[in-house]
């Protein structure tokens, strides 16, 4: 068995050393990259908790805290945070920089389909 859950209802945590299997386990996975200094990411986390429930079964999110996992960061070129990763069927295929209003995110995660 897994690390991560099938279909997760609130965003699953990742780090360096998980972070692949997730990427290969989601069809359609959004990394929320983060720290806890970082006001804009707090503004996030309760915006991607409800969109992780709200899209249960279609959208996988996962957070990222970048202070203890640099590896990720340097991998995928995290410059500024927030930053969402957005994966599909494993392959990387966009970032979405900086803090919005819940329909926006959406509507800019649905874009990458």
């Amino acid at each position: 068995m897994g690390t991560f859950a099938d279909s997760p209802d609130s965003p699953v945590e990742v780090t360096d050393g998980t972070i692949d299997e997730a990427i290969k386990k989601y069809a359609l996975l959004v990394v929320d990259c983060w720290a806890e200094w970082c006001g804009p990411c707090k503004m996030m986390g309760p915006v991607i908790d409800k969109l992780a429930k709200d899209h249960k079964g279609d959208i996988v999110f996962a957070k990222l805290d970048v202070d203890s996992n640099p590896k990720t960061s340097t991998k995928f070129g995290i410059r500024s945070i927030p930053d969402l990763l957005v994966f599909k069927d494993g392959e990387k295929v966009g970032d979405i920089i900086g803090a919005m209003p819940e329909q926006v995110l959406l509507d800019k995660i649905k874009a990458y389909r």
